[in-house]
């Protein structure tokens, strides 16, 4: 009989944690030369897989063999050099070494008590962010909002409903006791607003089909006036509006919705106001680029973004503050005996396992910590800088080609153009530049009509990939 491996032996993970590594950094030095997408048909991955588990231990060696054989060729590659498809998924050194020390270390942050260090690192690099970013005091832990790492920014939106549904159906004091609002709720978000808006309604109760959906004005910002004729209709007919999506960064076309003035709408209905700036708001580190990204975050219950977009942060990581911790910790805590504990009584820790849906957490917080530590914010605020002057510039090569429209001006890093001659020459272009594996970019709607979209991002990616790419669609679209 085999000799059983055991689970963890120190000098064993020294020897193959050293092999992992050079594979990981290996795979990273081999990128420019893959195929960014592969050239794959539906099980073809599990084609090559056995169909029961190993009773035996088998070697590392032969389990990189079959990641370089089979798993790496089935990727596409969001680390790619020539990725422009989607928003960017981040990566770097620091990140992924916080996310191995994470790992390693294995702990349980749900309580202050089940690992001081976990929470209050993570309560103390959120207030940290915030002051890179430029968003008000009334998000710091000093005060009575703060931040929490969530895994997404779907679990962002989804806890602020669920803490906005609960305001909103609380009891209130009357003449004749305690009784409660039983008006029908109702949300509100753009048409552009990410899809994650609806599936929360639906997941907290609240259901699809009280989620409006707001026409956009000319520029794919949500249209204000729409939303206050719709508020004002619902609240007229015994609806209670309760909570407003505004987007920073659409994912269609980087839209940026006007949130101050979507702020003072929902205000005259006392509507919890998120603002949802999951890829466009980690610009916010750069002055320059800093005033529409946070602009009305003044009047938000809350606000959010990933780190692991565009802020080489490893997903996943979604950084969320709230004005009113209080609000979110009412519509989400349950302790049971088993988890109550004097820190916990006082009042005078954070409990993060009161911030979100699950019970058990990861050290998200420790990724974040290392990549601001060991990059800087000003690395962090010029890899954002480069990306937007690149997609400036592709945007200026895509107005000067007469076969093609420029939908809108770049937004950030983001940049939305198609062919003259219609959405179907359109999609085939975008067909015939994805084929090649040499690049890879997605579509969306801008304005009516279908739209290629180039988001710059990537971790490796530089100006030549920006203009090597240009290159191909130019020679493509002939």
């Amino acid at each position: 009989m085999p000799e059983q491996q055991p689970a963890f032996d120190p000098e064993r993970f020294r020897e193959e944690g050293r092999a992992v590594v050079d594979w990981i950094a290996d795979y990273w030095a081999s990128l420019p030369s893959r195929p960014v997408s592969p050239a794959m048909s539906p099980g073809d991955v599990r084609s090559h897989l056995p169909l029961q588990p190993p009773e035996a231990a088998e070697p590392l060696a032969d389990v990189l063999a079959d990641l370089d054989r089979i798993i790496a060729p089935g990727l596409l590659h969001w680390q790619h050099p020539a990725f422009f498809g989607y928003f960017p998924a981040s990566a770097s050194g620091p990140s992924i070494l916080g996310e191995l020390l994470s790992a390693g270390m294995g702990v349980q942050g749900m309580l202050w008590t089940t690992s001081p260090a976990c929470t209050e690192l993570e309560t103390h690099v959120l207030d940290w962010l915030r002051g890179l970013l430029g968003l008000p005091e009334r998000f710091a832990s000093s005060g009575t909002g703060g931040g929490v790492l969530q895994d997404s920014a779907s679990s962002g939106v989804l806890v602020a409903l669920v803490a906005a549904r609960e305001r909103a159906t609380a009891l209130v004091t009357n003449h004749a006791g305690l009784a409660q609002d039983e008006r029908p709720l109702v949300a509100y978000a753009s048409v552009d607003a990410h899809s994650s808006v609806e599936k929360a309604a639906g997941i907290v109760g609240i259901g699809r089909d009280w989620l409006r959906k707001i026409p956009l004005d000319a520029t794919g910002r949500m249209d204000v006036d729409a939303l206050a004729s719709e508020m004002d209709a619902d609240a007229a007919t015994g609806r209670r509006p309760f909570f407003v999506a505004a987007t920073v960064g659409t994912t269609a076309s980087g839209a940026i919705d006007p949130v101050a003035k979507i702020a003072a709408v929902a205000a005259r209905h006392a509507a919890w106001l998120h603002v949802d700036a999951a890829w466009a708001g980690a610009a916010a580190i750069c002055p320059e680029f800093r005033e529409p990204l946070v602009a009305g975050a003044e009047s938000a219950d809350s606000w959010g973004f990933n780190p692991h977009k565009w802020l080489l942060v490893n997903f996943d990581c979604h950084a969320l503050w709230v004005a009113d911790r209080a609000a979110l910790v009412a519509a989400l805590s349950m302790k049971p005996d088993y988890l109550r504990n004097r820190a916990s009584d006082t009042g005078a820790v954070i409990d993060y396992c009161d911030w979100q849906v699950p019970l058990g957490r990861r050290f998200r917080g420790l990724k974040l910590w290392m990549t601001l530590r060991m990059l800087g914010a000003e690395a962090l605020r010029n890899h954002i800088r480069k990306h937007v002057a690149w997609a400036g510039e592709f945007a200026s090569l895509v107005a000067a080609d007469p076969r093609f429209d420029l939908l809108l001006p770049p937004n950030l890093s983001l940049v939305c153009f198609a062919l003259q001659a219609g959405d179907d020459a359109t999609q085939s272009l975008l067909d015939r530049v994805n084929a090649t594996g040499q690049t890879f970019l997605t579509h969306a709607r801008v304005g009516g009509r279908l739209a290629i979209r180039l988001a710059i991002g990537g971790a490796t990616t530089t100006r030549d990939d920006v203009l090597a790419t240009w290159r191909r669609v130019a020679d493509l679209a002939d």
